[in-house]
């Protein structure tokens, strides 16, 4: 991290560990730091964990003797991620909430909250690079974050710190016990995006009414049911029911998928090269957003079209400023409204949702 000496850093502290080890990182180089806890909405028929996340919050404020704060998203999130999410799950797509909360909530709505408080930088505790303008992957690969952030700019990224970008999760764990944190045994948080760990499948039942449909083998044949073919998403090997299978049956995945009839494909082959699947080797994205330029369509990348997916090579080849072709070597399974992401070796370069 530069010199930030004199500097103001507004850290977002969720409650959780990693929020609480970055906090304690930047007060150590001499940063005037301010804890804020970002409030979301949260239904009322879920069980409700900010109350305590932000105890912990504090906690960690009052132990790091530093301000606390609290910045309140709560119409932001319902708008820009919570009805999002259900709207683009209404129209059998599949959403990516912890994308847009990054970009709407935590870079936007905190950052304008942090700004007029008189704030220099914001920081997280995401696991991910800034360097020198670029978005860059984590030194810890089983925690990396880039993916979640590809709508981060190079303006954005000028106000942005990330110290656990250098950092793997066990070190966090050591530092946050060297520390004496109060944090320190504390579990990692899972689930949506400020959400928490819920059951998605239960939390759209709210929204969404659930209609039985049919699993089809490749042949066409009803080999099983689901209770709705929007809350599924293709690539997918749950969320449904084989009731005519074999002791010699594998995995079945989820290779395609008809909103209109309520159905859906499964095949045990999850290979691409399936004439029922609905895999591509050629797709637009649509509401790009780089880092810093467009990709050249003359190099090769590599595309992850979900968190922690593998890394398949790709062309990419700017069509407008909001929309690009992706080619990919190898005939890939992606749902519209899925964000694919582009790298170029380990560097985020931005992306964009598949178009359907």
């Amino acid at each position: 991290m530069e010199a930030l000496q004199g500097k103001t850093v507004f850290v977002g502290l969720s409650g959780g560990v990693d929020s609480s080890v970055t906090a304690a990182l930047l007060k150590k180089t001499g940063a005037t730091v301010v804890g804020v806890f970002i409030r979301t909405w949260q239904p009322d028929f879920i069980e409700c964990s900010f109350r305590e996340d932000r105890l912990d919050a504090m906690r960690v404020a009052t132990y790091l003797d530093i301000p606390f704060l609290e910045c309140d998203a709560e119409d932001a999130y319902k708008r820009a991620v919570a009805d999002y999410m259900i709207d683009e799950y209404k129209r059998g797509r599949t959403p990516n909430p912890d994308v847009m909360c990054n970009r709407e909530i935590k870079f936007g709505v905190f950052w304008d909250f942090a700004k007029k408080h008189g704030a220099d930088y914001i920081a997280t505790g995401h696991y991910a690079e800034n360097e020198n303008g670029e978005l860059k992957i984590a030194a810890d690969p089983s925690k990396d974050q880039a993916y979640f952030l590809y709508r981060l700019t190079n303006a954005d990224l000028e106000h942005v710190l990330f110290p656990l970008g250098k950092l793997h999760k066990t070190e966090v764990r050591k530092l946050a016990e060297k520390y004496g944190l109060p944090t320190q045994a504390k579990k990692d948080s899972q689930g949506i995006c400020m959400l928490g760990d819920l059951d998605l499948k239960k939390f759209l039942e709210h929204y969404i009414p659930t209609q039985n449909g049919s699993v089809l083998s490749e042949a066409g044949d009803s080999i099983g049911h689901h209770m709705g073919a929007i809350f599924l998403t293709l690539g997918e090997r749950h969320g449904f029911t084989i009731t005519k299978k074999t002791p010699q049956d594998d995995r079945y995945y989820i290779i395609a998928k008809d909103i209109e009839h309520n159905t859906i494909t499964v095949s045990m082959d999850r290979s691409t090269l399936s004439p029922h699947s609905e895999a591509k080797n050629q797709l637009l994205i649509q509401n790009c957003s780089w880092v810093n330029n467009a990709p050249d369509e003359n190099k090769q990348y590599v595309a992850q079209v979900r968190y922690h997916g593998e890394y398949l090579a790709c062309e990419v080849e700017a069509k407008s400023d909001m929309t690009a072709r992706v080619t990919f070597h190898e005939p890939t399974l992606v749902a519209g409204g899925q964000s694919i992401v582009i790298f170029d070796g380990d560097v985020c370069l931005g992306g964009g949702i598949m178009h359907a």
